[in-house]
């Protein structure tokens, strides 16, 4: 389970919350659908894949949001915190195409690291594949409270309660919830990621397993290819993230109903 949570907390002198709770209480999770939206995903990115690790050149994105080639065959999510209307968040959903032709991208800058095989079972099938990338949590929520302010200006200078800030460590992990949403609800319930260590980690803590399916390489940071379904994902959670995965499945599959009418 999320390491020092229950179903019901108490923290400070306030009242028990449940996990869902206290989570729905300080941050929203959407599916970006307006321009707004998918610009405030970008520029997530960019605060983290350009500005902060390098892993993109800066000065390919002079208005400060970071996209690729595979943004046209995706679905992104964004978590907002609700008191500064701010993007703390975010993670994409990678699919193969509308003709199921296109590659994910770890086919394309990572095969050397897979296993021999490991995508050969999925020829006529690759409908039901996608790749969940570009997860990023902006440095404002991963800050401790006794950090400098960084170079990211207002962003950083967010000043909240104990109580609240313990709800930055769910963001992480409510990305990867919705993109298990929008896995169950495209049917592309094959899910593979390029996985930092940290994360895989940190998903078995809440029961959620990640197959490595391959070697460690040096892409964005140390990184290794995972695999899982949405069924063994979900039937995995630990009863509290369980919880909080029906409340996020609700938001998204509403705005996924939307994307549909588009």
């Amino acid at each position: 389970m999320i390491q020092g949570s229950n179903i019901k907390r108490r923290t400070d002198d306030m009242p028990v919350e449940t996990l869902v709770e206290s989570f729905q209480r300080y941050f929203s999770v959407s599916l970006a659908l307006t321009p707004a939206q998918k610009s405030d995903v970008y520029k997530v990115r960019y605060r983290v894949y350009c500005e902060e690790f390098g892993y993109e050149p800066i000065d390919e994105f002079p208005d400060h949001e970071e996209f690729d080639q595979f943004d046209d065959n995706s679905l992104h999510c964004l978590i907002s915190h609700k008191s500064t209307q701010l993007p703390a968040g975010c993670v994409r959903l990678v699919s193969t195409g509308d003709d199921n032709k296109g590659k994910l991208p770890l086919e394309i800058y990572c095969a050397e690291s897979l296993n021999v095989g490991a995508m050969d079972k999925f020829d006529g099938k690759r409908h039901t594949i996608s790749e969940v990338s570009r997860l990023a949590v902006d440095r404002s929520f991963r800050r401790r409270a006794t950090e400098s302010k960084t170079r990211f200006g207002g962003a950083d200078s967010i000043d909240c309660s104990r109580r609240e800030r313990r709800t930055f460590s769910l963001i992480s992990v409510s990305a990867f919830l919705a993109v298990t949403a929008l896995t169950e609800l495209t049917g592309r319930t094959n899910a593979f990621a390029m996985m930092e260590p940290f994360l895989p980690k940190l998903l078995l803590r809440s029961g959620i397993t990640m197959t490595k399916i391959g070697r460690d390489i040096d892409y964005h940071g140390n990184r290794a290819p995972y695999f899982t379904t949405t069924e063994s994902a979900v039937m995995g959670m630990a009863p509290e993230l369980k919880e909080l995965y029906g409340a996020i499945y609700e938001s998204i599959v509403k705005d996924y109903q939307i994307h549909l009418r588009q």
